[in-house]
């Protein structure tokens, strides 16, 4: 099981979340994107631009945080918590 958590954050309060679970074999790259993707659909924002700062804290500890750098589109919130919550 590989499971992810994302959360709109604003005014650093929790304005919405998700967690996404995928229950198929794959690399674990391709399980972070595709959660990325599924979490962008259900909390309805565009896919965000992974900067290098974003490959670096992934990378390092399982979590990163999209900011409005990310996003092509105007984004009314302050950050996308993205990170991995469990995964076998």
């Amino acid at each position: 099981m590989f499971r992810v958590w994302a959360r709109i954050i604003k005014d650093n309060k929790l304005i919405k979340d998700v967690t996404i679970e995928l229950d198929y074999e794959d690399t674990r790259t391709h399980k972070v994107f595709a959660a990325l993707e599924k979490s962008c659909e259900e909390l309805d924002l565009s896919n965000p631009i992974w900067l290098e700062s974003n490959i670096a804290d992934f990378k390092r500890i399982s979590r990163t945080r999209f900011t409005a750098d990310s996003f092509v589109e105007p984004i009314d919130f302050d950050y996308l918590d993205f990170y991995v919550i469990e995964e076998d």
